[in-house]
């Protein structure tokens, strides 16, 4: 059977936010929020919510159990200082959290102790029948 790491990140992503958009909606803030410091404008796909909600599933389908902290770096980018050097900046811990707790109330992830947030046996399945469905 197929797995995550068998496919390529953004067909499979694209697959599993098509699948997310019936359950995990976008709430009324997050039209008007930029995902993080180093952003000028908040982004301009529709549906780039589900977009991050699957990403942020396959990254702790992989690297998990994964806490708010580290997403927040692992979607961080440079941020523009002007006449200053660039550096690196976190993202935006409120989209994440939600991002989260959606997942967690859809049954996807579930919270470990002192440890993050860790892929549970529906949002491995999930991951996993839409990977084959990408082999095939």
């Amino acid at each position: 059977m197929a797995t995550v790491y068998d496919v390529k990140a953004q067909p499979l992503i694209e697959r599993i936010a098509e699948e997310l958009e019936e359950e995990i909606e976008m709430p009324d803030w997050a039209a008007y929020v930029k995902t993080g410091v180093n952003n000028e404008k908040s982004p301009e796909q529709d549906n780039w919510y589900q977009i991050r909600s699957a990403a942020i599933l396959r990254q702790i389908y992989t690297n998990g159990p994964v806490g708010v902290s580290r997403l927040r770096t692992r979607y961080g980018d440079r941020r523009n200082n002007g006449h200053g050097p660039e550096h690196h900046a976190k993202a935006s811990g409120k989209v994440i959290r939600t991002i989260l707790q959606q997942l967690e109330e859809n049954g996807y992830v579930e919270t470990e102790e002192g440890e993050g947030r860790k892929i549970t046996k529906k949002g491995k399945s999930l991951l996993d029948s839409e990977s084959a469905k990408i082999l095939q």
